[in-house]
């Protein structure tokens, strides 16, 4: 339901001075704006905005919405998000936030605080780099190709040698128990079993900020400059925090999500430093797991951030040669596979890490390893032919045993065949085999089918734009319409546009974008709204209702012509009569149809 709130900026937006903030448009008749699609590539203008609607669509991808879904997938934002930005470009003043409950409130200004506290942190780790004491950091960070503006752009820092630092800097800003909840302390068990004193969690590392969506510091992933038992681990990371959740977040998410969106696709490298190392040489739609494989939330952000509407979402993933085959890297692969992704995996040649592979060799060889990205079912079946190498019948089972699971988790069925066939013959074995096992995991699993709106017909067209009618001088077309719909529901069931036109009858006084909240559909009706000239008259609605009658008809009559054949052949006299005197009924319904007299 939206907010009084969301409904008072949303009467006072303009969406196309909302839009133009972000593209250009130019005037395309009475009440139309045309532009490039924000939201695909394309060289012809296919994005509409209806100046008196207040919604847009796209013709080429179909995106369409009103001034919230617009700010919110142009931005990334959630819709609470999106209604702040528009209400900051009309400048209308925000309402003070109010908690559903004491907790909510003590929860929200806790995570301001540690907001607060990680960018002060962030901040301070990038003054030390900068003193004499970071010299070490700076020398290795130049080692791995950074220059002052690539540190700069990542706010990379350096946490020094000393264990009170931080705590001493941050002591006055927050109290102990909030210092504690930030992550960035540490503190030992003492014998009674109580907490020690806090001391800095990082010292003597460079230190790598994490951040949200929205480029707010929440964490920290910091490198041991030493080397030796002394050293500890090479890597440590923030702990699970009111902010931060590693299983939650993608690294550089929030500097890639434009260029993500510009190229079509996601690259998804395996660690923090490749993903730097690619970012800054060009190629920026690029985010990293940080060493863990996916959960299902990175997933689903992933999705969101590379679905394009008619096409599956697009990833290339570089993974480090190392991990190619480890159980981490199989998890990513099928997670992907059964979220429906276009997956293709990159091998880079030499054994080489994509931060090793950019600097020893060069982005354009980069790029053109990113293009030549093997289809997952190819890479699948070269590391079927690495782990079990021979012709053996032994050799042959392991292989089908590896590539089975790759092969059920694929949700098309056709992809799924093409993978078995590819696999039965680029390894020798009969695809005998692989189709009894794909049938068998048929019976298991209901095979997923894509479904595709079919295009508008003129009759759909006319009853959305008499449905969609406000001005009370053409109601009379909006309730013929709406009361045909509510007493023969079966003569309009068959149409693509079935849910749309089920919400608009009863819409009320809704605005007609919003009362269809189905995507699909509400593409549809915008679709039939961007053409419309005028408003349908009466006797047009009357027209294409006439028509969807004079379907249903003819459709029973078909139906019974089929059941008297089958009737006559059975000998079947007294079903025959039946029927034929339903069929001439029916005939008699048609013609009275036909010959009506339009009021």
């Amino acid at each position: 339901m939206v907010s009084d709130f969301a409904q008072t900026v949303k009467q006072q937006a303009d969406i196309v001075k909302i839009v133009e903030g972000y593209i250009r448009l130019r005037k395309a008749g009475a009440q139309n704006y045309t532009g490039l699609c924000p939201f695909h590539k394309e060289k012809s203008p296919s994005f509409s905005v209806h100046a008196v609607r207040q919604f847009y669509h796209c013709f080429g991808c179909h995106e369409s919405g009103d001034v919230f879904s617009f700010v919110s997938k142009i931005e990334n934002v959630t819709f609470p998000e999106a209604v702040r930005i528009v209400a900051q470009k009309c400048g209308i003043p925000l309402p003070k936030r109010e908690f559903s409950s004491p907790e909510e409130a003590a929860e929200a200004r806790l995570r301001a605080r540690l907001l607060d506290l990680h960018e002060f942190a962030t901040a301070w780790f990038e003054e030390q780099l900068r003193s004499p004491e970071g010299a070490l950091a700076r020398e290795y960070l130049a080692g791995r190709g950074l220059d002052s503006k690539g540190i700069q752009k990542f706010r990379i820092g350096y946490a020094p040698d000393n264990f009170n630092a931080l705590r001493d800097r941050l002591s006055g800003m927050a109290d102990q128990e909030t210092l504690c909840a930030s992550g960035l302390f540490a503190s030992k068990e003492q014998g009674d079993g109580s907490q020690g004193p806090i001391y800095d969690r990082f010292r003597k590392r460079v230190v790598f900020p994490i951040a949200n969506e929205g480029g707010r510091v929440i964490a920290f992933t910091a490198r041991t400059l030493e080397t030796g038992d002394k050293a500890g681990a090479k890597y440590i990371n923030s702990p699970e925090t009111p902010l931060y959740s590693k299983g939650m977040v993608l690294f550089n998410l929030d500097k890639a999500k434009t260029a993500i969106r510009q190229a079509g696709f996601a690259l998804l490298v395996e660690g923090q430093m490749d993903c730097i190392s690619v970012y800054l040489c060009g190629i920026q739609n690029v985010i990293a797991t940080s060493g863990t494989a996916f959960t299902e939330h990175q997933v689903a952000l992933l999705k969101r951030h590379t679905q394009i509407p008619g096409r599956k979402p697009q990833v290339v993933a570089n993974f480090d040669p190392d991990v190619a085959g480890n159980s981490a890297a199989a998890k990513t692969i099928s997670m992907l596979t059964e979220e429906g992704f276009n997956l293709r995996i990159a091998v880079l040649d030499g054994g080489l890490d994509p931060d090793r592979y950019v600097r020893e060799k060069g982005v354009e060889a980069y790029t053109e390893a990113i293009r030549g990205a093997l289809r997952k079912s190819d890479f699948l079946i070269d590391r079927a032919r690495e782990l079990f190498p021979g012709a053996s019948a032994e050799q042959n089972v392991r292989k089908v045993n590896f590539l089975l699971p790759y092969i059920r988790q694929t949700p098309e069925m056709l992809e799924r065949m093409q993978f078995q066939a590819d696999a039965a013959q680029k390894l020798g074995i009969d695809s005998a085999v692989l189709r009894e096992e794909l049938r068998q995991a048929a019976l298991r699993r209901r095979d997923h089918v894509e479904t595709k709106t079919t295009a508008l017909s003129e009759v759909e067209r006319v009853l959305l734009r008499a449905l969609a009618i406000t001005d009370p001088e053409d109601e009379i077309a909006r309730r013929l319409a709406a009361q045909a719909i509510a007493e023969q529901p079966e003569h309009f069931k068959h149409l693509g546009t079935w849910t749309a036109l089920q919400a608009l009858t009863r819409r009320g006084a809704a605005d007609p974008m919003d009362a269809v909240e189905d995507p699909a559909q509400r593409a549809l009706l915008a679709e039939a709204l961007l053409g419309e000239t005028r408003p349908p008259v009466e006797t047009e609605v009357r027209s294409a209702i006439q028509e969807l009658q004079e379907r249903a008809i003819e459709s029973r009559q078909r139906e019974l012509r089929a059941r008297i054949a089958a009737a006559e052949q059975q000998g079947d006299f007294g079903q025959l009569a039946a029927l034929t005197q339903q069929k001439l009924d029916l005939d008699r319904a048609l013609r009275q149809l036909q010959s009506a007299v339009e009021p």
